[in-house]
């Protein structure tokens, strides 16, 4: 068959001839005002080569598509003036076919091919009915005639690009999951890719299969294929986090009981504590937060330190296996030559500084430039704005803690017992639940404000554009989620002063502390919380509003009185029009949900050893949710190349780095391993014994409470006890710090430095030892090359053969 005409292509991807194939579609309202434009711009595709054909819409008579085909000596033209490289594999695969095709290609047998295996040419190998495919192309290129005159190798990747299709944003055709079609459309006696996208990827049953990465790419292009490479391999890396956290986390369960800390808390019935709030408040005693201290066991036990450390490491593994997977990647998907061009400027670059230009160095061509004054002052101008929304987050963090305040005296005192007893786990559960809505509020204004600010700086090309919004919606929606936990972590507790001299906010509200048995507890509590709520919150509206934006489409279309009989009857093109349109960000949103989301998973994660677990089963649900929207919900987005996922790896190694610092002070100031640890080899009962277990800790919760002097209250107690490492009131020097104060603080110190080095040393150590590139795939690469340098030889000494004999031939008629 002719490569323009497509006899099997379903209806609604070809033209009314129902031969020629739909390869772009164009939409214009019929109201519009730019009908001179728009014919001179259809008049100059036609002179260009291509065919457009008009259909109007039959859910919107306002409506106009315009269908393009690019015949073949359109695509071969184009193809020669760019320059367009056919991939190597690709040659060497037409050299074996062109070695074996028989004399009439025209009756290709499909079980006839030869088998090329991946020993043949270090390739991977194609399918059979892909080289019957190749072969009759290739064959059909020899019989016809063509204005392409020049050698096979430099014009086969026209033929390569219409048998993988990739490139066209048109949708091929329908599958079950939209209720569009009974019947899925098939091609060829085979489904289309759409389709089987649908069927092995979007499908929630395919959940626990491979994603066809290959297939991705070739519908939606490379851009979105990495995306969806990454986010399968961070899934996958997330497996054993996981497990090793759920562990961690089982441990503690098991040893909830036999803690001697959590023991000597529950036991503790005459242990009176200081009152937790100046009014309505009153002495209380220690045992009644036995539920507390046990659950706090779960999350700050012996093996926090180890999964922290774990983490680290994972995070750094991570990476740089991902460097490898995306090596394999762009060698499978042809791009390892591939340079990204030169971009073109934006539009708005173009009208804003038109009148100042200078000669660009690399295409020696005049073009608009933005001055360094102007550059400069719009910069100064965003990273104003930055800080100040920066600063607003700030704002709504200190107005969380004073709900704190205001919340922890009212269920401190409150009238119901159960409240009063766990008046802490009800104070930071409603601040959470507070702070996770200001954070959800906020995140709408930082978007309209990233984009603004963005538009202000004139971003040069469009992934200077997508980089700069990247990065300040990442800053802007780091900071809005993760301020409240860095408050909880690293000052909650921390100046709240003694009883007798309190610290106050505003001289009113005295300034909240830490349960006996530590501050981890409200960190977790306030992690489990937010990572919960938000996930929940991102599929609702990666999914569910799609869902409803259609609905309501499909809706106003019946409502509309249109003459449409029923949906089936609906060319592609108006099923695919009345679709949402992808975001105008592109990726930004995918990639920064992930990326927040892998803060979570190892910033603080020595506190809440359960976030991989959470984050592993959020992801498997994330793949399929993005799936079945970029199939089913979404119009096609226009396929682009790439080969990484830019600016989003720099940020991820930046919170792995910053993941480590955080982790060491978490364990060193807000758990209670280092008080513990200093307590069993200082002060314990087994100082000089050469053991070291759980009954080494015995006597620690006495140790690590002072006594204060209440006078005589209502109930007959005149001393209450208080975290914290002061000394008595009848000592010489009564509340001052204590030598057990200086060891703690000294502890904490050297551990801060001591982990951060070993983990940051063993960190660069591991991406030292791991290469970038797998070594197969580097012996491929040579492979090829070689490979590659004898084809030139041969192509050279054929070429060199051919002159010989003609130039014989010449000599051999001129001699008489």
């Amino acid at each position: 068959p002719h490569p323009d005409v497509n006899p099997t292509a379903p209806s609604g991807l070809v033209f009314r001839d129902g031969k020629k194939r739909i390869d772009y579609i164009l939409v214009y309202k019929k109201s519009s005002l730019q009908v001179e434009k728009r014919c001179t711009f259809e008049r100059n595709l036609r002179a260009e080569g291509l065919m457009l054909e008009k259909e109007p819409s039959l859910t919107n008579s306002d409506i106009m598509f315009v269908k393009i085909h690019a015949p073949w000596d359109t695509l071969c033209k184009y193809a020669e003036q760019m320059n367009i490289r056919m991939p190597f594999r690709f040659q060497l695969r037409l050299r074996q076919l062109k070695s074996w095709l028989p004399k009439n290609p025209m009756k290709l047998d499909k079980e006839a091919l030869p088998d090329l295996e991946e020993t043949d040419c270090y390739t991977a190998p194609f399918s059979r009915a892909r080289m019957h495919q190749l072969a009759l192309c290739y064959s059909y290129w020899l019989c016809t005639p063509r204005t392409c005159h020049h050698d096979i190798y430099t014009h086969t990747h026209t033929v390569y690009n219409r048998l993988s299709q990739v490139g066209s944003p048109k949708g091929e055709g329908t599958h079950p999951g939209r209720d569009t079609s009974p019947h899925p459309i098939k091609t060829h006696g085979a489904l289309n890719h759409r389709h089987l996208l649908y069927e092995r990827w979007a499908r929630w049953g395919m959940w626990y299969k491979y994603q066809p990465l290959d297939l991705i790419r070739r519908y939606f292009g490379e851009k979105i294929g990495l995306y969806f490479a990454w986010l399968g391999w961070y899934t996958g890396m997330l497996i054993p986090a996981a497990l090793v956290g759920l562990l961690v986390f089982l441990y503690g369960l098991f040893t909830m009981d036999s803690s001697q800390v959590s023991k000597e808390i529950c036991e503790a019935n005459t242990t009176i504590m200081c009152p937790m709030c100046e009014r309505n408040c009153s002495p209380w005693r220690l045992s009644d937060s036995c539920i507390y201290a046990k659950v706090t066991h779960l999350f700050d036990n012996g093996g926090t330190v180890f999964f922290a450390i774990f983490m680290a490491i994972w995070a750094t593994v991570f990476l740089e296996f991902w460097k490898r997977r995306r090596a394999e990647l762009t060698y499978d998907w042809d791009l390892i030559d591939w340079e990204e061009e030169e971009e073109e400027l934006r539009p708005q670059f173009e009208a804003k500084y038109s009148r100042m230009e200078r000669v660009n160095p690399i295409s020696g061509k005049p073009e608009p430039f933005q001055p360094f004054t102007d550059k400069l002052s719009r910069l100064m101008v965003s990273v104003s704005g930055i800080f100040f929304m920066i600063s607003l987050v700030l704002t709504a963090v200190f107005a969380v803690v004073v709900f704190r305040l205001i919340a922890m005296e009212h269920f401190a005192s409150f009238k119901w017992e159960f409240v009063r007893k766990n008046w802490q786990f009800a104070t930071s559960g409603t601040a959470v639940c507070i702070n996770f809505m200001i954070i959800m509020s906020l995140n709408v204004v930082y978007e309209k404000v990233a984009y603004l600010l963005t538009n202000l700086e004139h971003p040069r090309t469009e992934s200077e554009w997508e980089n700069s919004f990247a990065l300040k919606m990442f800053l802007f929606q780091f900071v809005n989620l993760n301020s409240s936990t860095f408050y909880i972590a690293f000052f909650l507790g921390r100046f709240a002063g003694r009883p007798g001299k309190y610290n106050k906010l505003f001289k009113r509200w005295r300034l909240e502390e830490c349960h006996p048995s530590g501050c981890l507890i409200d960190l977790c509590l306030q992690m489990e919380v937010i990572m919960v709520l938000k996930q929940i919150w991102n599929n609702f509206m990666e999914l569910g509003y799609p869902l409803l934006q259609n609905w309501w489409s499909r809706r106003k279309i019946k409502k509309g009185g249109q003459n449409v009989e029923s949906k089936v009857l609906l060319p592609q093109w108006d099923k695919d029009w009345n679709l949402q349109p992808m975001n105008a960000h592109g990726l930004v949103d995918e990639y920064l949900e992930m990326v927040l989301q892998f803060g979570f998973t190892t910033i603080f994660v020595a506190a809440f050893p359960l976030a991989p677990l959470l984050a592993l089963l959020n992801n498997i649900i994330e793949i399929r949710l993005d799936a079945y929207k970029f199939v089913t919900q979404w119009r096609r987005p226009m396929p682009a190349r790439a080969t990484d996922i830019g600016i989003w790896h720099g940020i991820l190694e930046w919170i792995g780095v910053l993941a480590v610092i955080t982790n060491a002070f978490v364990i060193a100031i807000t758990s209670d391993y280092i008080p513990r640890f200093v307590y069993a080899f200082k002060y314990g009962p087994c100082v000089d014994k050469g053991y070291r277990n759980e009954k080494c800790l015995r006597g620690y919760m006495n140790s690590s409470l002072s006594v204060f002097d209440m006078g005589d209250d209502e109930k007959g107690h005149r001393y209450c006890r208080y975290r914290d490492y002061r000394a008595p009131p009848w000592s010489a020097e009564p509340y001052d710090f204590t030598l057990q104060f200086w060891h703690v603080l000294a502890a904490r110190l050297a551990f801060i430095i001591v982990f951060e080095h070993l983990v940051f040393g063993i960190k660069s150590f591991i991406a030292y030892l791991i290469p970038d590139m797998p070594k197969d795939l580097c012996d491929r690469m040579r492979r090829e090359k070689y490979l590659m340098q004898e084809m030139m030889y041969e192509a050279e000494l054929e070429h060199l053969q051919k002159e010989r004999k003609k130039n014989g031939r010449q000599y051999h008629h001129e001699w008489p």
